[in-house]
């Protein structure tokens, strides 16, 4: 009976933290979305268009994002923060490098570009 109900309790709190985390992640993704689409703090739609995405007048500087849902969290905070690590001749500026995005901020515009199918 006593192991019924230590197993009952984890598994509630593993839940709440699940929700938890969940509702943490929707704001972190609204957060993202904002930063992406602000002119004055990311301004990612200057070069970028977004698959399924409504945004008016996207760049075409950088390529259209699609398919980023599949890529690691990490691979994108590394494009973020300084591209040049896997591409040196990059257009793009190095977000995080040149402190114009803190890290929070990256890991909100990476939660949002999760998104992205």
């Amino acid at each position: 009976m006593q192991t019924k109900k230590l197993f009952l309790a984890a598994a509630v709190a593993a839940g709440m933290v699940i929700t938890a985390s969940a509702g943490g992640n929707a704001d972190l993704v609204k957060e993202g979305e904002k930063i992406f689409n602000t002119k004055k703090i990311g301004n990612c739609l200057a070069c970028h268009a977004v698959n399924g995405k409504k945004i008016d007048n996207p760049g075409n500087l950088g390529p259209k994002l699609q398919g980023l849902s599949v890529w690691p969290e990490q691979a994108l905070y590394d494009k973020i923060y300084n591209p040049y690590t896997t591409n040196p001749i990059s257009a793009m500026p190095p977000f995080g490098l040149n402190g114009v995005l803190s890290d929070h901020q990256i890991k909100a515009v990476v939660a949002y570009l999760k998104t992205i199918k």
